[in-house]
């Protein structure tokens, strides 16, 4: 196990009925927000009415900024930054999913700076302050209401980029699982895919003796594994919920990489999908996480194995450890047809003719490798996205 320093200072505020907390919550950072949220069904659902009834009930004033979509532009994290300058506003509220918190943590860090909020996903330099931020949250998939990671697409050169700074981690968090109880299929699937996606980041390591987490990790995949099919089964079911969206928090709150170093190269990856396709990143992930497996299987046939054999019950076969892993990714690919997602290229209406680009982008123009399991580069990368067609 490696040396590690943990802090996570997000308060969680976990339940039935928790949004009605959000003005006091509020009101102990600013008495000016912004009010960050996605199309619009937070007002069609009446989830609007309760979380601004709240903020004035504490005496909290907002600006409104909605019109935040999957994979959040950067054009809309320039306007929220032009709002809380204008307005001096003194919090970031998002009501949403990830897409809606990753924005509002760029947003966050914009309006305190006088240049460029991009140069940070460039890496050009990092954030020294931020705005406070805080969500609501009504799409358990991300984990961005208590991590320190953003991700934004500038549509200029359809790049995808990402940020850490523990300066964004929320100030406080909602989690109600009612708040998923509507929630489309897809996004339900795309979500659990996107969790598992984070765990599995985590636990491909190369770093030894990590036993307490590996068993954490592992318990977390299958508690997705077996909460995903039964909240598509029953969406209103409330204990389903409660557990996807808590295992939601928790495998991507950085806890479960504490002592490890995991890979995180099919995010990177994925993010040259989306970035370009502008498809689900749950949906990519699924796409490009077997791919992955099958090409870096033989690095640590032992671990593949022991995943295969822990979270989804293949029997070991002494004699053969990699036909049990193989095995074990025939079944989390089976896993993911059962939610309803491909694990092509194809089912995702992605050609062939972007490929050599999307590997390119990746490794900026094979300047770095990507991955820290195996540490891959431009021609890797181009493996991969073929073994996903």
């Amino acid at each position: 196990m490696d040396n590690f320093d943990f802090k996570n200072p997000t308060k969680i505020i976990f339940g039935k009925g928790t949004e009605a907390r959000v003005g006091e919550e509020t009101a102990r950072y600013a008495k000016k927000v912004l009010l960050h949220f996605g199309s619009g069904s937070i007002k069609t659902s009446g989830l609007y009415g309760r979380v601004t009834a709240s903020l004035k009930a504490a005496g909290v004033e907002w600006v409104d900024l909605g019109g935040v979509k999957p994979n959040p532009r950067l054009s809309l994290v320039q306007e929220g930054v032009r709002l809380c300058k204008q307005n001096g506003l003194g919090l970031v509220l998002a009501v949403g999913g990830g897409s809606a918190i990753d924005s509002a943590k760029a947003i966050a860090m914009g309006a305190v700076i006088d240049g460029d909020v991009w140069d940070f996903y460039l890496g050009k330099g990092e954030p020294k302050a931020a705005l406070p931020v805080a969500t609501v949250l009504t799409i358990p998939a991300a984990g961005s209401e208590s991590s320190t990671g953003t991700v934004i697409t500038k549509e200029e050169g359809l790049l995808k980029r990402a940020v850490n700074s523990e300066l964004i981690y929320p100030v406080f968090s909602i989690l109600n699982p009612e708040l998923a109880f509507t929630l489309p299929p897809f996004q339900v699937a795309c979500g659990a895919a996107d969790i598992m996606a984070h765990l599995m980041e985590r636990y491909f390591t190369n770093v030894k003796n990590v036993e307490f987490t590996d068993r954490l990790l592992e318990a977390t995949m299958k508690t997705i594994a077996r909460m995903a099919p039964r909240a598509l089964e029953n969406p209103r079911d409330y204990d389903t919920w409660a557990e996807f969206m808590w295992a939601g928090a928790i495998a991507h709150n950085n806890l479960l990489n504490t002592g490890r170093v995991g890979d995180w190269a099919s995010h990177d990856i994925e993010h040259e999908i989306s970035g370009i396709y502008d498809v689900a990143h749950g949906a990519g992930l699924a796409v490009v996480f077997p791919a992955w497996m099958k090409h870096t299987l033989k690095n640590d046939v032992a671990r593949f194995a022991q995943w295969a054999v822990r979270v989804w019950n293949v029997d070991m076969d002494v004699w053969n450890p990699e036909a049990t892993a193989r095995e074990g990714i025939r079944r989390l690919e089976a896993w993911y047809h059962g939610l309803g997602l491909g694990t092509t290229l194809a089912d995702l209406k992605v050609g062939s003719d972007r490929l050599d680009e999307m590997a390119a982008k990746c490794t900026d123009g094979n300047k770095r490798t990507v991955g820290n399991f195996v540490k891959l580069d431009q021609s890797a990368v181009r493996k991969i996205l073929e073994l996903a067609r």
